[in-house]
């Protein structure tokens, strides 16, 4: 019985126990695959970070990277504004300084794109590397705005000197205008030049027409030191290159070297019937019709503008004669310098009248010296000829005529000619004094 009972209790018993303990294994199991699920999650979230870790400093590093290329652009602008200042008036320091910093920001921008398509763009602190480009850039821009003013105050001056001259100019043609008028009430409805004959003409139109072409040269003068004094050109040097040596009386008097270039250069090839002018060479008819043909010339521009006139007839010997004598007179680095460009010079070259104030003050300059050329030739085709004295000669009351009374005045003064300024004339046997500067 009790073996029986023994045998009955002994297997259930251990059935129990196995199917306690598979349990417990199916337990273990499970939370081992838990760890593993865990663990194995555990490593994507991390990547992930990670990836959004590098891609964030990629992004900062390239906005470094384009920041210092807009601060090296900034940096070039702004050098090329200086380079561009330097150039007007002339500052070789400015200029090569100028030059340096350009070189030296487009190598950087060269190593830039080297970089860039070599994908070595990384910063250690990109946040430093962008303030830094951005102070540098706000640097740049305010050194451009900088030349930017001072350019245009320049030409602000330069158009206040134009209306201070063109104030000038109109004062002196309303006073003009009223001795006209003068003239007109106390002679009649006609000036002398409109009844005028080729045959009725005598040396005094001559000299009266010469003095209102020197009146104009010396507003041309005039003009050109008012602009040479806003470039900050120094006078006294240029008046030095012009005629060397010269101890003038008072300061303003070197005045007359400029005038003495002028008309140097405008009076040049006086004597010849064309001018001396290249391309301008054609058979010119016998002494009577020669005189009748520069007549006809010198009333057909009198009562014109020479605007007026070159727009009428732009391929006339006036108009070519105008061009000519305004690039002989005036060097491109002249021009440059006073008005910051070529581009004058450029119409000119092209036959067109610039719309410039300073242009037009030399056109009226070259009528009168055609006139005057013109109305020699109708005095005399034959025997038209200019003459200068040369520079140490001894005063003549004969050929000269002295522009500074002061050589008289002055028992030091040794009255020998310094200058000839306004060349002198004969036409046959009649000669008109040239104008000296006394020493």
């Amino acid at each position: 019985m009790d073996s029986v009972n023994r045998s009955a209790v002994t297997p259930r018993k251990s059935r129990l126990a196995r199917t306690f303990a598979k349990v417990l294994h199916i337990r273990a199991a499970t939370r081992v695959d838990e760890v593993h699920k865990v663990k194995s999650h555990e490593k994507p979230i991390g990547k992930f970070f990670n990836d959004e870790d590098e891609k964030f400093q990629d992004r900062a590093a390239m906005d470094a990277f384009i920041a210092k290329v807009f601060a090296a652009l900034s940096s070039v602008k702004a050098a090329y504004a200086q380079l561009q200042d330097a150039q007007s008036p002339y500052d070789a320091d400015g200029i090569q300084s100028a030059d340096q910093i350009v070189v030296s920001e487009l190598k950087n921008l060269s190593e830039f794109k080297q970089s860039y398509l070599k994908n070595h763009i990384d910063d250690a602190s990109p946040g430093t590397t962008i303030l830094l480009a951005e102070i540098q850039e706000q640097k740049n821009l305010s050194k451009t705005y900088e030349i930017t003013g001072k350019k245009l105050t320049n030409q602000s001056r330069l158009k206040d000197s134009e209306i201070v001259f063109l104030k000038e100019k109109l004062g002196e043609a309303e006073r003009e205008n009223k001795l006209i008028e003068r003239r007109l009430n106390s002679s009649g409805p006609l000036s002398r030049h409109e009844n005028l004959h080729v045959s009725k003409l005598a040396p005094s139109d001559f000299v009266s027409t010469l003095k209102h072409t020197m009146k104009s040269i010396r507003s041309l003068v005039k003009f050109m030191i008012t602009e040479m004094e806003y470039a900050n050109w120094d006078l006294d040097a240029a008046a030095e290159s012009i005629q060397p040596g010269v101890a003038y009386w008072n300061t303003t008097d070197r005045c007359y070297a400029f005038e003495s270039f002028v008309c140097r250069e405008m009076f040049e090839g006086f004597s010849h019937p064309d001018f001396s002018v290249p391309g301008d060479h054609r058979d010119l008819p016998r002494k009577a019709k020669l005189q009748k043909l520069f007549f006809d010339r010198f009333m057909e521009l009198k009562y014109l503008k020479a605007r007026e006139y070159i727009t009428w007839k732009p391929k006339s010997a006036f108009a070519k004669f105008c061009w000519f004598k305004y690039l002989k007179l005036v060097h491109p680095k002249m021009e440059s310098s006073l008005f910051g460009n070529l581009n004058q010079r450029s119409l000119v070259t092209a036959g067109k009248f610039p719309e410039t104030t300073f242009f037009e003050t030399f056109a009226e300059a070259a009528k009168r010296v055609w006139l005057l050329h013109c109305l020699a030739f109708s005095l005399d085709p034959d025997g038209v000829s200019i003459f200068q004295v040369r520079n140490g000669s001894r005063f003549s009351e004969v050929f000269m005529e002295s522009i500074n009374d002061e050589a008289f005045l002055s028992p030091e003064s040794s009255r020998e000619v310094a200058f000839t300024v306004v060349p002198g004339f004969k036409l046959g046997k009649t000669v008109v004094q040239c104008q000296v500067y006394l020493s």
